[in-house]
C-alpha cells in the first residue's frame, strides 16, 4: 500500500471511529461500487453497463488514493517555495543595504519617488509571496478538477445507457424500423437495469463528495455539488421510468417476471441488445 494512502486510511479510520456516521469512508465506497459491478455482471453478463461500472470502480479506487495524496503536504514543493522566498527576501535586504541615502539634498520630488518605488516593491513582493504560498493549493485544485471532469464524463455515459430504455415501448404495439433500438428485456429486467443506472449515478456523486470532504476549496466543493445535482436530476428521470415499469409488472405479473434471453446468453448481449 502506498505510504500516503496508509496514513490517510489510518486517519480516516480514526475519524470514522470517533464520528462513524459523519464522514464518507472511501474503503466502503469502493467496496460498494465493486459489489454493484458484480451484481450487474451476474444479472446481465457481458452488457456494456457492466463495463461502465468497471470503469467507475477503477475511478473510485484511484480517487481514494488521490484524495489521500492531496491531504498530505508536498514536502519538496514546500521546501522549494521556502528557498525561493528566503533568497528573494535576502536579495531585498541586500539591495536595501547598498542604497545610499543623502539626507542633505532631500527634496519633495525625491521623497515622493522613493515612496513610489517602495510601494511598488512591496506590491510586487506581496504578489510573489501570495503566488508561491498558494501554489500547492492551486496545484491540488487543478488535479481534483481534472478528476471531477472525468467523473462528469462517466455520469453522462451512464445517462446514455439508460436513454433508450423506454418502458412505454414494452406495452406499445407498433412496427419497428431498422434503426429502432433493440429492447429484448422483460419489464422486471428493465426495472433492474434502470435501478443499476440509478445506483451508479448515486455512487458517482459520492465519489465526487470525497473530494469535497477533504478540502475547503470553494471551487472543488461547488463542482462536487454540481455533479451531485446532475446525478440527482438524471436519477429522477430514471425513477419515473421505473415507476412505469412497476405499474406494468403489477398489471401483468406473469409476463413481467419472465426472464429474457438477454440475461441468459452473453453472445446475444454482444450483438447490441443491452448496450
Amino acid at each position: 500500500m502506498h505510504p500516503r494512502l496508509s496514513i490517510f486510511t489510518a486517519r480516516t479510520s480514526l475519524l470514522n471511529q470517533i464520528m462513524p456516521y459523519r464522514t464518507l469512508n472511501s474503503e466502503h465506497l469502493v467496496a460498494t461500487v465493486e459489489k454493484l459491478e458484480r451484481r450487474i455482471i451476474e444479472r446481465f453478463p457481458g452488457c456494456g453497463l457492466a463495463k461502465v461500472c468497471a470503469e467507475l470502480s477503477q475511478i473510485a479506487r484511484d480517487s481514494s488514493q488521490k484524495v489521500a495524496a492531496a491531504s498530505e503536504p508536498n514536502i519538496p514543493l514546500r521546501v522549494g517555495i521556502a528557498l525561493v522566498l528566503f533568497l528573494g527576501l535576502a536579495l531585498l535586504a541586500y539591495v536595501g543595504t547598498i542604497i545610499d541615502v543623502k539626507r542633505d539634498s532631500e527634496n519633495l520630488f525625491g521623497v515622493l519617488e522613493g515612496i513610489d518605488a517602495a510601494v511598488n516593491t512591496l506590491i510586487v513582493t506581496g504578489a510573489g509571496i501570495y503566488f508561491l504560498t498558494t501554489l500547492e493549493g492551486r496545484w491540488h485544485r487543478d488535479l481534483a478538477l481534472k478528476d471531477l471532469h472525468e467523473l462528469r464524463s462517466i455520469i453522462h455515459v451512464i445517462d446514455m445507457h439508460q436513454l433508450t430504455k423506454d418502458p412505454s415501448r414494452i406495452a406499445t404495439v407498433g412496427t419497428l424500423t431498422p434503426s429502432s433500438p433493440q429492447r429484448p428485456m422483460t419489464p422486471f429486467e428493465l426495472s433492474r437495469y434502470l435501478d443499476y443506472c440509478s445506483e451508479m449515478l448515486s455512487l458517482a456523486a459520492k465519489i465526487a463528495a470525497l473530494y469535497a470532504q477533504g478540502t475547503r476549496d470553494p471551487l472543488i466543493i461547488e463542482t462536487a455539488a454540481e455533479l451531485g445535482q446532475i446525478t440527482s436530476n438524471i436519477s429522477s428521470k430514471i425513477w419515473q421510468k421505473i415507476t412505469l415499469v412497476h405499474r406494468q409488472i403489477s398489471t401483468d405479473p406473469p409476463e413481467g417476471l419472465g426472464i429474457s434471453a438477454m440475461s441468459q446468453s452473453p453472445s446475444v448481449v454482444k450483438s447490441g441488445g443491452i448496450d
